[in-house]
């Protein structure tokens, strides 16, 4: 199945009229210390005039990978989302990386956006965020931040384990506040617009080769735990078609929200890999044993000793 009959299916699978936005990307990115394959997928939900989650490019040159919900309703959401990932992306991607600057980052994300929300309408916009970003060269450790409940998991590449969910949903059941009149104590409590944010959730996880860190809107989460996500971006196929999958899984289960999936897998020691590395080995080893030779070859007459009369050696 390629890529655009995939991408039906999530329609099909949700009900969807054609005129849903949906959106798929899968792209590679290479360093001196390795490659990460990336994904995302996003469907705008059936109830909604626009979607309302964004996500990061996938071309930038940065390890920085971000999936934003919008909050509230409409353009005002759309752009608060949409101004948070270009945001984070212009401070975070490039430059030296810890926890102290990704906190700075994210807490002058909520003023921007407050400010920038509050130059067009007196209406409310924010948005929840989850972010990833790698703070070393080698791709095997990672900055984690997330604000409402925007989540990342961790997926090993091999196995039957679950997902691990690396947040904790900012909600006001988790942080033990009321939640205000009508609404719910699992809604986000914390979102990056409103000025609740004091003390951004920042945290380290390591990446192993073949792992994956992914990224996702409430949309997603609400209908696919932990099992799920694991099961479809484990299987076969390109990575984005598992993305896909993920999110049809959730048009299935009767998910209406906008649903994004965004998954950054660093690139696992393949036989390919080991291939050039035996490769290698063997040019080497003919190198020693040519320049043995060689060397045998120099010293050759200098071991040959003269024949004497009465010799075994052509002795009548």
């Amino acid at each position: 199945m390629s890529l655009r009959e995939s991408l039906r299916t999530v329609r099909a699978a949700g009900r969807e009229s054609a005129s849903n936005a949906a959106f798929v990307r899968e792209a590679v990115m290479a360093t001196r210390h390795g490659r990460l394959h990336m994904a995302v997928a996003s469907s705008r939900g059936a109830r909604h005039a626009v979607n309302e989650d964004a996500h990061s490019p996938l071309d930038g040159s940065s390890p920085l990978f971000v999936v934003a919900d919008g909050v509230s309703s409409g353009a005002m959401a759309s752009r608060a989302s949409g101004e948070l990932v270009a945001h984070l992306h212009g401070v975070l991607g490039s430059g030296r990386i810890d926890e102290a600057i990704v906190r700075r980052a994210v807490l002058d994300a909520d003023r921007h956006i407050a400010a920038s929300i509050a130059r067009r309408t007196d209406a409310p916009g924010a948005a929840t965020v989850a972010l990833c970003v790698a703070s070393g060269p080698a791709l095997s450790r990672w900055l984690v931040a997330w604000t409402g409940d925007c989540r990342v998991y961790r997926v090993v590449e091999r196995g039957a384990a679950p997902a691990e969910l690396l947040t904790r949903d900012d909600t006001y059941r988790h942080l033990g506040e009321p939640p205000p009149a009508g609404g719910s104590p699992d809604d986000p409590a914390r979102m990056i617009g409103n000025g609740a944010v004091d003390a951004p959730n920042v945290g380290r996880v390591d990446l192993h080769a073949g792992e994956m860190l992914a990224l996702m809107s409430d949309g997603v989460h609400r209908h696919a735990d932990a099992a799920d996500v694991a099961q479809f971006l484990r299987g076969p196929g390109r990575l984005a078609r598992r993305c896909v999958k993920l999110v049809g899984h959730v048009r299935a289960r009767g998910g209406h929200d906008d649903a994004t999936v965004l998954v950054v897998q660093r690139e696992a020691a393949s036989e390919s890999t080991l291939a050039r590395a035996l490769t290698v080995a063997g040019l080497v080893l003919a190198l020693c044993v040519v320049v043995g030779l060689a060397a045998d070859s120099v010293a050759a007459p200098g071991l040959a000793a003269p024949r004497e009369p009465g010799s075994l050696q052509g002795t009548p």
